[in-house]
């Protein structure tokens, strides 16, 4: 019986689940977001919300363990679906489940969830403690030498540095990082905080995957979310002495979204400058050559290119629509100086350039509509960061716009780019599937595409396209004010 339960998950999930619910508990002790759970069972005291919550933890800690004991081995992709078995509790938790349990009807208007909203960030925290833990008890089955893992480090270190040297000159262009050094008690300077937080962030990405997963675009999505785990860390954590005296409260988290872009983009940079740094190594030092029945690099590439400018441009006719409905041709006429037809004809061009960055980072990463939809919604996501909120106001001769005001009312456009993700990632997927080449049978080719399909879903791409979806169309809605 005890192998079968070790078999199922379900014993080491509930013990992952312990762990994670005692974490989770102490940081929303420190939120005092803990009272709700304790008038589950008509009590008062803190102490009973805590054990409560372990409690409710170590029962969702066996079911998370029944439902990824059997998936791929590996920290990186079990810390990812912790995350989204997080967010989804949440959701059934406190805005549903314990809304009727209560109140007698569900928390599912804006207010309700905006102060519910520190309860997302725990929620979140004890879903990466469980995952994590569960990967530790389960262990990565596939063997890596201390050599190989001390390497991976190494570039993982050198890659967050370069990470934190881009944030850092984001956060000094909006003289955000002179509020880093209250979270060390003044003793460092916010640009050495930036630096040794790059540092041990892209030591602890090259830990999860010693191994980069294949294609730099899929690894561009799980490094976003990494950051994005950093910035619910940062949230969840003020430490005595830290922000001003390190006073909890509820809604520490609305000044944090200033940094939430900052994290998104910083993860997003330490995990591509790791795999072409883990790319430039194989390059180098391997003699490794392609399967004799593929393209060449340059064949594929230039392929890749053009089918990702053809559904940047149909994406882009899309986008296009959403921006002449909000009004959005006054910025881009602010950036070329012109009329609002030039500013059209810019947007498109800038469509065009990221559909061909898209058909560089992911090509062969779509194995159907799902998967294309998936990367493709994300990476738009990506650029709304990148853009409206960054490289526009650039252009524009101001500092990026990275307060929550900011991300409110640029909300529009979000829309917008999550569309254009969509298109972009679906219509590049079915020119992809259309590719045949000659001297391959065309029944090798699905098969291929088949088993590769499997093995995607076997990985944490499915939890990192949900989370993404939450991350896009809820905080921006949580945290405006």
């Amino acid at each position: 019986m005890r192998t079968g339960l070790l078999r199922g998950g379900i014993a080491p999930g509930a013990l992952a689940g312990l762990l994670g619910g005692a974490i989770s508990a102490a940081a929303l002790s420190r939120l005092g977001a803990l009272p709700p759970t304790a008038s589950l069972v008509r009590a008062d005291a803190a102490a009973a919300g805590f054990v409560l919550h372990v409690l409710f933890g170590i029962v969702l800690g066996a079911g998370f363990g029944v439902l990824v004991w059997h998936q791929r081995a590996g920290a990186g992709e079990t810390l990812f679906w912790g995350l989204t078995y997080g967010a989804l509790c949440w959701f059934l938790g406190p805005l549903t489940l314990m809304s009727l349990w209560l109140l007698g009807f569900l928390a599912w208007d804006l207010h309700s969830a905006q102060e519910a909203f520190p309860s997302l960030l725990g929620y979140l925290l004890y879903g990466g403690v469980t995952g994590l833990t569960l990967a530790l008890i389960r262990r990565d089955r596939r063997p890596t030498g201390s050599g190989a893992r001390a390497g991976a480090v190494l570039r993982g270190v050198l890659a967050g540095l370069m990470g934190g040297s881009l944030l850092r000159l984001m956060l000094e262009a909006q003289g955000l990082l002179t509020t880093l050094p209250s979270m060390m008690s003044g003793a460092w300077p916010g640009w050495v905080v930036i630096l040794l937080m790059g540092a041990l962030a892209g030591a602890g990405y090259a830990l999860l995957y010693p191994h980069p997963p294949d294609g730099s675009g899929p690894g561009l999505i799980r490094g976003m979310v990494y950051g994005f785990c950093w910035w619910v860390i940062g949230s969840l954590a003020p430490l005595p002495g830290a922000r001003g005296g390190g006073e909890p409260a509820a809604g520490s988290a609305l000044g944090d979204f200033s940094m939430l872009p900052g994290y998104l983009l910083f993860g997003a940079a330490t995990a591509l400058f790791y795999a072409w740094l883990d790319g430039l190594g194989r390059l180098l030092f391997s003699d490794m050559v392609g399967a004799r029945d593929e393209e060449g690099v340059g064949t594929e590439g230039l392929r890749a290119l053009g089918r990702g400018a053809l559904a940047g441009l149909i994406g882009g006719a899309l986008f296009a629509l959403v921006i002449v409905q909000i009004g959005g041709l006054a910025a881009m006429r602010g950036v070329v100086g012109s009329s609002s037809i030039w500013g059209l004809i810019a947007q498109v061009v800038v469509a065009q350039a990221i559909g061909i960055s898209y058909g560089f980072l992911f090509r062969r990463q779509s194995y159907d509509v799902g998967s294309g939809l998936g990367w493709g919604i994300s990476y738009g996501f990506l650029w709304w960061v990148l853009g409206p909120l960054t490289l526009t106001p650039l252009f524009l001769g101001s500092a990026p716009r990275w307060r929550v005001e900011a991300a409110a009312e640029l909300f529009p456009y979000l829309i917008g780019h999550l569309a254009y993700g969509a298109a972009l990632g679906v219509i590049f997927h079915l020119l992809e599937a259309r590719h045949n080449p000659w001297w391959t049978p065309r029944s090798k080719v699905e098969a291929a595409r088949v088993a590769r399909r499997r093995e995607q879903v076997l990985t944490s791409a499915p939890a990192l396209w949900a989370l993404v979806a939450v991350i896009a169309l809820t905080l921006p809605i949580l945290l405006a004010r």
